[in-house]
């Protein structure tokens, strides 16, 4: 991109979260994520220039130094820092206005400092021989895989029924979704294949914000809070059914929408399951059993015929649950080593440069945190490692795992072609809610 040759009308509205608001570009690979301001600071920025930009670098640092090394390069993309005109930020903040749910408009784009992240547009890959079919990608956003056994829970339905789950009743008591997910974590996260094909099939049937696919960088498939509006699977298997029409080099014009798709959310279970190189051993003994089941799921473990209970060590969902499993306090336990590093620097503030509270994010941040002795020593040391700790957890209990299906040409013998790669920053990115964790 020239960034002094930015224009306004290359760019199209894409989506938003809670700190961020995000813009692809309508012919190029790329997005663009600009921070949000609360609209009553709309007239006077709360940062400077130079804080915007400090924000949006410790954001990138996180990702390519902390939560690259815990999830894996090869499953991370950290974009880079951009200083763009104001006067098209401007213009580009006029123009996405109209397209922004309203119930997000109590906060505004910046257009002050000029700075955000450029990341490649991974609902659009890029690919090296273009197929006639567009390529489709499925954003999941899988949530926390595991119950809590910290001795701090308080409550002991935390123990036996998933964060997730529990939400779903929430949120619809609330109105914010009309209808319950059945779709429970713990059954993706199993490693077994009828639990996971159990979990996709009821994202499916109740996508919220957790299921997404982008056919050629349009999203075709998704959930609106608060809509009465019922999925439409029919619009869905009309998007799916040419992907899976052709396969040991024959037309298969008469199958039947349940084969469409069984297929594609065996497509998905294989790609989550692959990881594209190390050691790719199964590991099932990575907690208790009774931390893999949870009592909401309608999952009927008498179904499990086979297979095994584990996910294999080199695939993304392996990463993500062990980086989720560094929060090992739960946040009641995790509240009061919040307290103790908050009170040790009302007493010493100067202390925040030598304890990196604000970073840098760099390998010695690491090494703290993977360090963490095992045993709480009373040190302010130690809080402040286990703080970090449930940062990097939170990050990847709100990532988003992107799986793009590419078509293979009909002169193939082979099926669908697939990789997957997550992103580490959600819509409602916990990476950016760890900036303000210790403020």
């Amino acid at each position: 991109m020239e960034l002094d040759k930015m224009d306004e009308n290359d760019w199209k509205y894409h989506g938003e979260g809670n700190k961020s608001l995000v813009v692809s570009h309508v012919q190029l690979s790329r997005v663009l994520r600009l921070l949000k301001y609360p609209a009553e600071d709309s007239e006077n920025p709360p940062q400077t220039v130079e804080q915007a930009y400090r924000q949006i670098q410790n954001i990138v640092d996180f990702s390519s130094n902390v939560m690259s090394s815990l999830l894996g390069e090869k499953f991370i993309h950290s974009g880079e820092v951009v200083k763009l005109p104001l006067e098209f930020v401007r213009q580009l903040s006029i123009k996405v206005q109209h397209q922004r749910p309203a119930w997000r408009c109590d906060k505004v784009m910046d257009i002050y400092s000029g700075c955000a992240l450029c990341l490649p547009n991974l609902t659009s890959p890029v690919l090296h021989q273009p197929t006639h079919t567009p390529p489709l990608c499925i954003e999941i956003k899988p949530k926390c895989g595991f119950l809590p056994s910290s001795k701090h829970v308080s409550k002991d339905i935390k123990t036996k029924v998933c964060r997730f789950c529990m939400h779903q009743h929430y949120k619809v008591a609330n109105g914010k979704w009309k209808r319950r997910s059945l779709y429970c974590p713990l059954d993706l996260f199993s490693g077994n294949r009828q639990r996971m094909h159990f979990a996709i099939r009821h994202l499916i049937e109740e996508p919220q914000n957790n299921f997404k696919i982008f056919k050629g960088g349009q999203c075709v498939y998704s959930s609106k809070e608060g809509s009465d509006d019922s999925i439409d699977l029919n619009s869905l298997l009309h998007h799916l059914r040419p992907y899976f029409l052709y396969g040991n080099n024959r037309i298969n014009s008469h199958m039947t929408s349940k084969a469409v798709l069984n297929d594609f959310i065996q497509v998905l279970v294989n790609a989550l399951l692959s990881g594209g190189g190390g050691d790719g051993g199964v590991m099932t003994d990575r907690r208790g059993e009774g931390r893999s089941f949870c009592e909401a799921s309608l999952f009927n473990k008498e179904r499990i015929r086979h297979g095994s209970q584990g996910l294999p060590s080199d695939s993304v969902l392996f990463r993500i649950l062990q980086t989720q499993m560094l929060d090992t306090q739960d946040i009641e336990g995790l509240y009061l080593l919040y307290r103790r590093v908050e009170q040790h620097l009302q007493d010493f503030p100067k202390e925040r440069t030598r304890l990196q509270i604000d970073g840098p994010y760099n390998e010695a941040f690491l090494e703290k945190l993977q360090k963490c002795p095992a045993e709480d020593d009373g040190s302010v040391e130690y809080a402040v490692a286990k703080v970090h700790q449930y940062c990097a957890a939170m990050t990847a209990k709100d990532c988003s795992i992107m799986v793009a299906l590419v078509p293979s040409s009909e002169e193939e013998e082979d099926d669908d072609g697939e990789s997957s790669q997550p992103e580490t920053e959600g819509s409602d990115s916990s990476a950016q809610r760890r900036d303000e964790s210790l403020k």
